[in-house]
């Protein structure tokens, strides 16, 4: 425990004593009930259910352990039905034993933690059956969503008057979580320091999976939280300890404890009780110490070093009531692992289960029993009723919905000049302004200092970027400015440093306020396409924990090929076909653009809504080569091929199709340009152009399912059964993304893409170097056909 720190807060003062002593009482006597409740709950998943598997089902006692009396505190005493907590993944058992005891779970699911249908391995709002606020156990990850939720909130309310209230959001987080970039990402950005709302808990057990963490380093994380403007508050000792500290003697106890190492300190806690004087005065211990010492029995000793201050009680919870409200808070709260169990301090009890005789004698120093697991509180108790109170002042009334806001299917307006779909995106969310405005009112946009470069000036332009706090425009009398960087509360777009993962976990949780607050918001985030890979993983946690969201990535491929190798994204079209509960797009023209945005943005923030991932370019393309139908009703029709994931941009009689060149995205005007050549040479090739390969391949594969509802049967239509032809399919991407298309009706391919590098060039030469040219998919084609 070798860190100079202050006792419990940063000024070195002690809150005073806000507990009343029957509450404090009964807290006491819940929380061992809790520590039970939570090694239970792992037990019987382990120890009380068959497995023939041979597989460890696993769970974390001693994490859980650690974490008893910060949230026995919180849940008991702190938490009110407006504050939203997100509990570390190791820690789930614990409050699925709290939410037992308020009545939020039934005991069936006691037994069922990670068993079908049961308790979740870790916490999860969609998942678990009791209330889950925030899903975690994507280390890091899960701690920063409280914080995205703060920041939801905060827009919700200065966009919509009425919006429920909302209290703290608070983060649990395990000390080894504070190695995760993510937490630092989302601690710096400025916005954050503004955010009193926030209260953080670290669980400061000093041990990881694998090891006692050698050196915690406490004064340099404290620093970096002070630096971001964060309130730091240090709970080390309890006040038993520091009692013994006041003493003759006491100043040099803290300070031997204080110098120990981590592991030192641990190892005393596992010896026996008459050893513990010994190793703490070693042979240069001052009579004032020896003495001190020995006015404590053994036990009474080892008590006192193990009070820390995550596990005094009335230190926590006068602690938490009293953190300044004006900032965000984090307490660094020292503890044990495995705190009161038999595995505590070890440094391999991370995952070490208990044995049925450790069971037995934890129960009874718990006041219960293995054979009665379950049991509760005697009526009439300060416990049980303290249990009662705060279930039912913790019990949520459901949120009042949102009347339903629809989503056009088309805004009508004609596109004649050459254009990206980066740029239509541009222009479809300016114009929504006008043509929806009950749906723009819905949209808020977000970018990691990349809104200009993706486009979205005009909607910036017209909607103002959002603040917390009004902040003046210096440059607003600039007549040369074209992009009007107005801060206002009433903004709908929400800037971001240059951090790709605090963009999708806002994305995520602004998607996320439809079921938290009833109120539809639809995210949009863009960024650069190549960095998509480096938000995978929030971006799939956020999709996991319910919140729906539109992820555009742009520009994308070699097709911006000046930049080069360094900004060129290959595998980014397998990972939107692969995402869960996301569907991927990549549409080559500006009306199925329009048309697929709109059908996206339909799904997003409602029950049973999907997000979406759209990969745009910057190459503008001529409209005209889409051949959009001038009739009304054939027009109609093909959009709704472009929203089902593809359509046939030219009709061949049946059986005179001699080959099939499918294209996606930016690649089209070179598949189309390939088609014109084989004909030149009297070959027939029909043309798809896909918008969405996920959509495909999801038609492909619920051909014959046998399940209710069935999908899309745009796969057949696109490749008719009765008109076998070889396939040449090309993307800027990799080309695996479509190989799946030799399935669809047996027929030979050949998969054209970007399996390779670039390098710095003009788009010609970038194509011909990955063979993805017209000259490429004609020498495919031809070489198919075996000419």
């Amino acid at each position: 425990m070798n860190d100079t720190s202050p006792v419990v807060t940063t000024d070195a003062t002690t809150p005073a004593h806000l507990t009343d002593s029957t509450e404090l009482a009964a807290l006491r006597d819940i929380s061992p009930r809790v520590l039970w409740l939570s090694a239970a709950i792992v037990d019987a998943a382990n120890r009380g259910r068959p497995n023939t598997t041979g597989i460890k089902v696993g769970g974390h006692q001693a994490s859980s352990a650690s974490m008893v009396d910060i949230m026995v505190a919180l849940w008991f005493h702190t938490l009110t039905d407006l504050d939203r907590v997100s509990v570390k993944p190791h820690a789930s058992p614990v409050l699925h034993a709290i939410n037992y005891l308020l009545g939020d779970l039934d005991p069936k699911y006691l037994t069922m933690l990670r068993a079908k249908g049961g308790l979740q391995s870790y916490p999860s709002r969609i998942k678990d059956p009791d209330t889950v606020d925030f899903s975690t156990g994507s280390v890091g990850i899960g701690a920063t969503a409280a914080l995205w939720a703060a920041v939801s909130h905060r827009y919700l309310a200065s966009r919509f008057p009425d919006i429920p209230p909302a209290g703290r959001f608070v983060s649990l987080l395990g000390d080894a979580e504070l190695d995760e970039g993510a937490v630092w990402e989302a601690v710096a950005d400025p916005q954050v320091s503004e955010l009193g709302e926030l209260l953080w808990v670290v669980d400061l057990n000093r041990q990881s999976l694998d090891r006692i963490v050698p050196d915690i380093q406490i004064e340099r994380l404290r620093g970096m939280f002070a630096a971001a403007g964060w309130q730091v508050v240090v709970l080390k000792w309890g006040r038993v300890i520091s009692e013994l500290f006041a003493r003759p003697g006491g100043e040099e106890l803290r300070r031997r404890l204080e110098d120990m190492p981590n592991e030192e300190y641990q190892r005393m806690l596992r010896v026996d009780s008459c050893g513990i004087a010994d190793r703490i005065c070693g042979a240069t211990g001052s009579a004032d110490l020896r003495e001190l010492l020995a006015s404590l029995t053994p036990d009474e000793l080892a008590a006192a070093v193990r009070d820390l201050g995550g596990h005094d009680l009335g230190l926590l919870v006068d602690t938490f009531d009293t953190v300044d409200a004006h900032r965000p808070t984090v307490v660094f709260a020292y503890t044990v692992k495995g705190r009161g169990l038999p595995t505590e301090g070890h440094p391999n009890n991370h995952s070490a289960l208990l044995t049925e005789a450790q069971m037995r004698a934890l129960a009874a120093s718990c006041g219960t029993s293995l054979e009665d697991p379950w049991t509760t509180f005697a009526t009439g108790t300060a416990a049980a009723e303290l249990c009662a109170r705060r279930g039912q002042l913790l019990r949520r009334s459901p949120c009042a919905a949102d009347p339903p806001v629809a989503v056009p299917t088309s805004l009508g307006h004609p596109y004649r000049k050459a254009s990206s779909t980066q740029a239509a995106l541009g222009r479809l969310l300016a114009d929504l302004v006008r043509d929806a405005p009950e749906v723009a009112a819905r949209v808020v946009t977000c970018s990691p200092d990349v809104a200009s470069s993706t486009n979205l000036g005009g909607w910036i332009n017209k909607t103002g970027v959002w603040s917390a706090s009004e902040r003046f425009d210096w440059f607003a009398d600039d007549a040369e400015r074209v992009l009007r960087w107005s801060e206002v509360r009433s903004g709908q777009h929400i800037e971001l440093g240059i951090a790709e993962v605090n963009l999708v976990s806002l994305a995520g949780e602004l998607g996320a306020t439809w079921s938290r607050w009833g109120r539809r918001l639809i995210p949009v985030a863009t960024l650069y396409d190549p960095f998509v890979s480096r938000a995978l993983e929030p971006w799939s946690y956020g999709i996991y924990a319910g919140g729906q969201s539109i992820l555009v990535g742009t520009p994308s491929g070699v097709t911006l090929a000046p930049e080069g190798g360094a900004h060129q994204s290959v595998t980014t079209p397998s990972i939107g076909l692969e995402q869960p509960s996301c569907v991927a797009w990549e549409p080559a023209f500006a009306p199925d653009l329009e048309w697929c945005f709109l059908h996206a943005m339909s799904a997003v923030g409602v029950p049973g809504g999907t997000s979406a991932y759209f990969r745009l370019s910057t190459r503008p393309i001529d409209p005209a080569l889409a051949r959009v139908p001038q009739d009304a009703a054939l027009r109609e029709r093909r959009r709704r091929q472009a929203v089902a994931g593809g359509y046939r941009l030219r009709t061949v009689p049946p059986g005179e199709e001699q080959v099939t060149l499918v294209g996606v995205g930016a690649i089209m005007p070179e598949v189309i340009a390939a088609a014109d050549a084989l004909d030149g040479l009297g070959v027939t090739a029909g043309i798809v152009c896909l918008t969405s390969p996920d959509l495909v391949f999801r038609s492909f594969q619920q051909r014959g399912a046998r399940t209710a509802g069935g999908g899309s049967d745009i796969v057949d239509e696109l490749f008719p059964p009765h008109s076998a032809a070889p396939l040449v399919t090309v993307l800027d991407g990799h080309p695996h993304t479509l190989s799946f298309l030799a399935g669809a009706r047996g027929d030979r391919i050949r998969c054209l893409g970007v399996s390779d590098f670039g390098q710095s060039s003009d788009l010609l030469d970038a194509y011909r170097l990955h063979g993805i040219g017209t000259d490429g998919i004609l020498d495919a084609a031809l070489t198919l056909l075996g000419r």
